[in-house]
């Protein structure tokens, strides 16, 4: 498995930025370019080509969504590449916000604080009601990871999980996946399942590895790579599971909606999206077309 480059060990493991607020624009490295197509610049809005850049939030998390490289100042990682790649594609630059945390990004939205926020987001029904979707990565693996020498035996099933504890991050899928897997445990007469919210990833696999909690769920590649450098580590539970796609989150009814789904499915077309995905070891997670809004549940 080929990994990008330029990455040290402590990014790697935690990713750990604990900043509350962005300045302005905080700088990014791209692993990979593409070459802009003026036909597809002719669908951004005319404010934004105005503007002349599309305002993007993340959440730095841990490699390989998106994470602060060695140097603790500058982006790097899938998110950070995909969109980059959208707007070079669009002929637009990408200005990126840290959000300060997963709960910022939806309000950062409405409020127009971001014109965009790419941050292991995943299109739900509910969310729908509240902002929009272009899709963009398969998310139908979610990771568990434990200790090593607590010897948890490996499962594909959350009722595995029954009468333990298990954390996720607050905001996620993963919590609301928990309680409701916790809820069918009590149905069949066996205990819940104790759900511990942690603030982000990191604060999640750091408790893990301390042994304040057993267990962690969530996304498969971030906890993949988490377990490949953190050596206390192992994957116990692969769960498949039938969520929409990890996708580009937007205000309600964007202009900017039509370009981005354009651009995505035009680097998709030409090999560049598969190319940005395997440098991070996540191929398997390619889309095969970037959908929006009611498509991605079809």
């Amino acid at each position: 498995m080929k990994f990008a480059k330029g990455i040290t060990l402590f990014a790697l493991a935690l990713g750990a930025h604990t900043a509350f607020a962005a300045e302005p624009a905080v700088p990014t490295a791209s692993s990979y370019h593409v070459q802009p197509d003026p036909q597809l610049k002719s669908l951004l809005p005319a404010d934004v080509v105005k503007r002349g850049y599309v305002v993007a939030g993340t959440n730095p998390n841990t490699p390989p969504t998106t994470f602060y490289k060695e140097d603790n100042k500058t982006l790097a990682g899938r998110e950070i590449d995909i969109m980059n790649a959208v707007g070079e594609r669009l002929g637009i630059q990408v200005q990126w916000r840290d959000t300060g945390g997963f709960d910022n990004i939806i309000p950062g939205l409405k409020t127009g604080r971001y014109d965009v926020a790419l941050s292991n987001v995943n299109a739900t029904t509910e969310r729908l009601k509240q902002i929009d979707f272009v899709s963009y990565y398969d998310a139908s693996r979610l990771g568990i990871i434990s200790r090593k020498d607590a010897n948890i035996p490996p499962f594909k099933t959350l009722d595995s999980v029954c009468g333990k504890e298990s954390g996720a991050g607050s905001g996620t899928t993963q919590v609301t996946r928990l309680e409701e897997a916790g809820k069918a445990c009590e149905a069949a007469g066996k205990q819940p399942i104790k759900v511990s919210i942690f603030p982000d990833r990191p604060a999640g696999v750091q408790a893990v590895v301390s042994g304040r909690v057993p267990m962690f769920l969530g996304p498969y590649e971030g906890l993949l790579w988490q377990v490949k450098v953190i050596k206390p580590l192992t994957m116990s539970g692969i769960i498949t599971v039938n969520d929409a796609p990890v996708s580009i989150a937007f205000s309600k009814d964007s202009a900017l909606e039509p370009a981005v789904q354009a651009a995505l499915n035009s680097l998709i077309k030409d090999g560049s999206y598969q190319k940005i995905l395997d440098s991070w070891g996540i191929g398997f997670g390619a889309v095969k077309e970037a959908k929006r809004n009611q498509e991605i549940f079809k």
